[in-house]
């Protein structure tokens, strides 16, 4: 797995012709997002370009203990990730009750204000290369954007928060998803991946469509380079492509 500099020691190693790139990565669970991830920090190691991974849940979210707490004890979610053969109940973002989604909206105006927050923070300390694993979209693709009000909700969201150079939606198969991560019932993943391709439109995400893992690797350099080109030494797009 690749490794992200500690923003406080960014700047004694930045490299100069190191452009500012804030990066995204969306998806439903088990699109394989993490895999991704890993792939293109280790690329970024590998050119000697000093980044910053950041997780939206851990850096991000506001009152996550808080929030935590209410999905076990009042929605009686499962804790821990689903895996093949070791599936968990999970009962929090696919529970759509109307007062649930009023309490997430309110909360997404802290999420959004807090992103803000933490990017500009991380800027500051010297990061120009920023990597996060997941977004304000994965939050507002709870939200039942089918219907009108949610989707301008959604706009008014995204316009608080920094928008990424790059934001990639790795789409994928919701019953295949399923199988590797069973946590979610099968329809709501479907629902659940309607939303973000209604955020694909809404915001412009950049869509990566189910394909292998290293189809989908390919693609995501090949459209990092040509919405944000890392010219010289960083990254050699050609022998990639040639893979």
């Amino acid at each position: 797995m690749g490794e992200s500099l500690n923003p406080a020691t960014v700047k004694e190693t930045q490299p100069e012709s190191c452009p500012d790139v804030l990066l995204s990565f969306s998806g439903m669970d088990g699109s394989g997002k993490s895999t991704q991830i890993d792939h293109l920090c280790n690329q970024l190691i590998d050119a000697g370009l000093p980044f910053v991974r950041l997780a939206f849940w851990d850096n991000v979210v506001a009152f996550p203990r808080w929030r935590a707490g209410f999905s076990h004890k009042f929605l009686k979610s499962d804790g821990g990730i689903g895996a093949p053969g070791k599936p968990v109940n999970r009962n929090d973002k696919n529970n759509r009750a109307w007062y649930l989604i009023l309490a997430r909206s309110a909360l997404f105006v802290f999420d959004a204000l807090n992103l803000r927050r933490v990017v500009a923070k991380t800027k500051a300390e010297g990061a120009r290369i920023i990597v996060f694993d997941r977004y304000i979209f994965d939050q507002l693709a709870t939200l039942p954007l089918e219907h009108p009000l949610a989707r301008t909700y959604a706009r008014v969201i995204i316009k608080l928060v920094p928008r990424p150079d790059v934001a990639y939606l790795l789409d994928a198969d919701p019953q295949a998803a399923r199988e590797r991560k069973p946590e979610y019932p099968l329809d709501f993943l479907y629902k659940y991946r309607r939303s973000y391709l209604s955020l694909r439109d809404i915001a412009g995400l950049t869509l990566i469509e189910a394909r292998s893992e290293e189809e989908v690797r390919l693609a995501i350099s090949q459209k990092l380079q040509k919405c944000v080109p890392l010219q010289g030494p960083q990254l050699d797009y050609n022998s990639l492509a040639s893979v």
